[in-house]
């Protein structure tokens, strides 16, 4: 019969085990991969509610963004990043610091709220962007964009939050195709990827924007469905991004489920899993 000791010592032995395999994963989340799930439809079509991705947080280098945030409200748990390495906010460097590329698909965190967002890299520092009619212009100059035909979607509530996509073909019932008319946009730096159009709204034709030294200027890829540096962060955009905000680079789709949850694998989209993202 196994002694009580015995049985003390194997259950600190489980409780060590634990404890080392978070450590683990914690820092292999800090300095390498950081896993994220698409919860919006701002960068449709290049990612779609549902993708699970790693994000590449060895690209840039590290600051305070690269430790992790842990963020469950339904069971009351919100750790910030802040919270972990504050102490290393507010120089805006980083640590083994690379630059960003135009085109880049990137996860930082919000100026003012802290979350995770994802967005395409538009504008560098000392630069000027400006929308005029839809289209894009980097300092001054207008970015070449070409028609791509239309991009086709299910109109119903997608993903945990139940989201419904926007569609340029006006309001479509449940089950319907929703339409939006997509484009290839070419950066100045060669980029290529694909952004989408609902109708005609305010966001469409801006101000000049100059982005500030050491901050960027992000954008997501469905143009009408995006909340990003167009808005002002204190208004409820997202605005300029300091450098020491950002988290990683999005380089592949792992895994990616349509429905509600990723147990439903009749609504998983297996043409997308391990699928580059440009």
């Amino acid at each position: 019969m196994a002694s009580d000791s015995g049985k003390g010592n194997g259950f600190f032995e489980t409780i060590k085990t634990v404890v080392y395999a978070l450590l683990i994963a914690g820092i292999f989340r800090t300095l390498f991969f950081q896993p994220f799930w698409i919860p919006s439809g701002s960068m449709k079509d290049t990612l779609l509610i549902g993708d699970f991705l790693f994000v590449n947080k060895m690209a840039y280098g590290y600051s305070y963004a690269s430790c992790p945030s842990v963020y469950l409200p339904a069971i009351g748990i919100d750790i910030d990043a802040e919270d972990i390495c504050g102490f290393l906010d507010g120089d805006n460097t980083r640590i083994l610091g690379g630059e960003p590329q135009r085109g880049d698909v990137v996860v930082f965190r919000h100026p003012v709220s802290g979350r995770d967002f994802i967005k395409r890299l538009i504008g560098l520092p000392g630069e000027t962007v400006q929308v005029k009619g839809g289209v894009l212009f980097i300092n001054g100059t207008p970015v070449q964009v070409e028609p791509a035909g239309n991009f086709e979607e299910t109109a119903e509530p997608q993903g945990p939050q139940g989201m419904r996509p926007r569609c340029a073909n006006g309001p479509v019932g449940d089950g319907g195709i929703c339409i939006k008319e997509r484009f290839t946009e070419t950066l100045p730096n060669g980029v290529s990827h694909d952004i989408l159009n609902i109708g005609t709204q305010g966001s469409d034709d801006t101000p000049v924007y100059t982005v500030p030294a050491g901050q960027y200027f992000f954008m997501g890829d469905n143009r009408d469905n995006s909340s990003d540096s167009r808005i002002p962060a204190i208004t409820g955009g997202v605005g300029f991004v300091p450098y020491e905000n950002i988290v990683g680079r999005a380089d592949r789709i792992m895994f990616s489920s349509a429905g509600r949850s990723m147990l439903y694998f009749w609504t998983w989209r297996a043409d997308r899993f391990f699928k580059g993202v440009h």
